[in-house]
């Protein structure tokens, strides 16, 4: 699929991670199509799109985009579209969009219009424009051109602020991984280096114990000498008596 413009990508997003109040906001849009309580059934509709704008807004925020009145302005004119033209034949798809939609005309709300006092009135059909000319025609054309391009524009500067902000994300992001790598590095060395010191004092124990061993062997002997020596004396001692 095409990269879809910034207004229908949030819309998609309303609908893929938001569904509760999305569909709220289209069934309070299909029931202002019956007469009986249109008051409050537009009420209903004004504070569920209400709802959906806010959550919009978010959702742009948590893009790194400012959203712009201009992009929300987009963003409730294509949420419009859907919710009013969901029952056409050819209507576009909610959560597949590639292109902002405008809604159509309130010939969809089935006639029926709420007056000051409440009361309801037929909504009269617009009076039937005139055939346009070449002239016509080719105005009608540049200016959808100039629309198409200044929403164009407004696409590119929101995806350059979102670019940016990923970006600016993405390199705190490899600051972090790299400091983290060389802490990780230093701890790594310095639990070698405890290591190879704790092997090394385990080596000087032994050799202590085994010099401790020795010596006590060599005083054990010393002292057996020591004895012998003393006998021999003593019976040195005795043989000089009795001479």
């Amino acid at each position: 699929m095409p990269k879809p413009a910034v207004a229908a990508w949030v819309v998609n997003q309303l609908y893929w991670r938001h569904r509760k109040p999305f569909d709220r906001f289209i069934e309070a849009t299909q029931k202002t199509r019956d007469a009986p309580g249109m008051r409050e059934r537009l009420e209903a509709r004004r504070e569920a799109q209400a709802e959906l704008v806010r959550i919009a807004a978010n959702v742009l925020k948590e893009a790194g985009s400012s959203g712009t009145r201009d992009l929300m302005r987009r963003v409730t004119s294509t949420l419009e579209a859907l919710s009013t033209s969901g029952s056409l034949p050819d209507a576009p798809q909610a959560g597949r969009l590639t292109a902002e939609l405008e809604p159509p005309g309130f010939d969809l709300f089935g006639g029926v219009v709420p007056t000051s006092g409440g009361k309801r009135r037929e909504a009269k059909a617009p009076p039937t424009p005139a055939p346009k000319t070449a002239v016509d025609l080719e105005d009608a054309r540049e200016a959808e051109r100039r629309r198409l391009a200044a929403a164009a524009k407004n696409d590119v500067r929101d995806w350059e602020r979102a670019l940016r902000a990923a970006r600016t994300q993405a390199e705190r992001t490899a600051a972090a991984f790299e400091t983290a790598t060389k802490r990780a590095g230093d701890s790594e060395r310095r639990r070698v280096k405890a290591q190879k010191q704790l092997a090394d004092v385990v080596v000087e124990a032994d050799e202590a114990r085994e010099r401790a061993r020795e010596a006590e062997a060599a005083a054990q002997r010393a002292a057996r000498e020591a004895e012998s020596a003393e006998r021999a004396l003593e019976a040195a001692r005795r043989k000089l008596d009795e001479l």
